[in-house]
């Protein structure tokens, strides 16, 4: 079934309130595409239209639905489906659609809910935003190491049916401590007098609770995990962090570091959302950079401004001022793209040998960008404008050390920001292009009085 043939046909069942037909659909679509299909209904009919759905079919496309969209469907559907919603639904998608309600809502929904699961979302909640705890889920399977085989077995056919991954097995001792990691695979394939503490693999790698989550996506990635247990404060597991949560951390991040690089990020380190933020925050946020920039504008201009004993007998000088500082400044930009990204992978760190080793990378990249693009103005130039060598070489090696230089300081700046404990990524692009404009006019001008002063002198 095509998209259009399923929003058609969703729609039509939502006319003729066809509860049974709405199910039978639900058989043969994905969540995916059915939240898809939903969501431009009216919240009232969409609402109506889930609780005709098994406990199994609503959650499954409940959690594909946008969050926005969640937060108005939990105020229109009937308080009984609400907490089916939150005994079905994954740990770290509960915990997450819990911190979205007011806190009348939370008083009124926690007592309806089983004490271990409403146990379980007050433990996983308390973890901060943004920390491996406030991603974790307690969906995961437990065995004990001094279970044999056969027992560990069966214990997982009666506790894995609700869980959200049980291709690998966490082994805790009695008070709660991670002992050990096996797969599936080899549980199924091992002896069954054998005890899991024989065949469990020692000393698995871990994340903290209150790590940043960035770091468990980049543990995840770095081994290759399906799946990543969390100890707490205590050296106690308190659930995983599975491969599919750290490709939403690796998209978050991604977005993130776009809109720092951007400048689009409030000063409590939150993105702007263009449809959800206020205008205070969209206004303020990008003001400080604009007048930041402007600042920066206005010493450019001034100094160009007193160039003008020189530009008023070369003229041609003035043509060539915007192509050479730009060209330092998006030298400077691709440069700190690329630091930046080797920080957030974990290549690179503040430290003088990794410094040192990326100038080094950097350099003889910067220098043959510069040559290149030297010789590509002055070719230009010449057929274009027909101008003398001596205009020639200031605008050629203006360009050559523009370039070098704006390779350079993109290179360094994020260096810098971490070491005073800003993150790079606030070093946006803007702001180092405003940095080379200053630089650039400073080292055009000095060529320009180094070859060209004669002409002053003998004016």
């Amino acid at each position: 079934m095509t998209r259009k043939e399923l929003l058609r046909a969703v729609r039509d069942l939502s006319s003729r309130h066809d509860a049974a037909l709405f199910a039978a659909l639900n058989q043969n679509v994905h969540p995916s595409d059915m939240a898809d299909a939903l969501e431009p209904l009216d919240i009232k009919n969409v609402s109506r239209m889930l609780t005709w759905l098994d406990e199994s079919k609503l959650t499954d496309i409940f959690v594909y639905f946008t969050e926005d969209y969640q937060k108005k469907l939990l105020r229109e559907l009937p308080r009984e489906t609400v907490i089916t919603l939150f005994e079905t639904m994954p740990a770290d998608e509960r915990v997450d659609l819990f911190q979205c309600m007011d806190l009348p809502s939370r008083q009124h929904l926690l007592p309806a809910l089983v004490h271990a699961e409403r146990e379980d979302i007050l433990r996983l909640a308390a973890y901060p935003e943004g920390s491996v705890g406030s991603v974790t889920t307690s969906d995961c399977v437990f065995v004990l190491p001094d279970m044999n085989v056969a027992q560990a077995l069966t214990h997982i056919r009666t506790t894995a049916a609700d869980k959200e991954t049980i291709y690998v097995i966490y082994v805790q001792d009695r008070e709660g401590h991670l002992s050990g990691t096996l797969s599936l695979r080899e549980l199924l394939l091992a002896d069954d007098s054998l005890e899991i503490s024989a065949i469990m693999h020692r000393n698995p790698v871990f994340a903290r609770a209150q790590w940043p989550m960035s770091k468990a996506s980049r543990l995840i990635s770095r081994y290759d995990l399906l799946a990543l247990p969390v100890i707490n404060g205590g050296e106690k597991m308190v659930g995983i962090v599975t491969v599919d949560d750290a490709m939403d951390i690796e998209k978050q991040e991604d977005a993130t570091q776009l809109a720092r690089f951007g400048g689009a990020v409030t000063t409590d380190g939150m993105d702007l959302d263009i449809l959800e933020s206020s205008f205070r925050n969209m206004f303020s946020v990008r003001a400080f950079w604009l007048v930041l920039l402007t600042l920066f504008g206005v010493v450019t201009s001034t100094f160009v401004a007193a160039q003008e004993e020189i530009l008023s007998q070369v003229i041609v000088l003035a043509a060539f001022i915007a192509p050479i500082v730009d060209m330092g400044g998006n030298a400077g930009s691709q440069s700190a793209t690329l630091v930046i990204r080797a920080m957030a992978l974990g290549q690179i760190h503040l430290s003088w040998q990794d410094i040192w080793g990326v100038l080094r990378r950097e350099l003889p990249v910067a220098a043959s960008l510069g040559l290149v693009v030297s010789c590509l103005e002055l070719v230009l130039a010449y057929f274009s404008k027909g101008i003398g060598i001596d205009v020639l070489l200031v605008v050629g090696l203006s360009m050559l050390v523009c370039t070098i230089l704006g390779g350079i300081t993109g290179v360094l700046l994020p260096f810098m920001a971490r070491r005073i404990g800003t993150d790079p990524a606030t070093l946006s692009s803007p702001l180092i292009t405003s940095i080379m404009d200053l630089l650039g006019v400073f080292i055009y001008f000095t060529f320009a009085y180094l070859f060209l002063g004669d002409i002053l002198l003998t004016s």
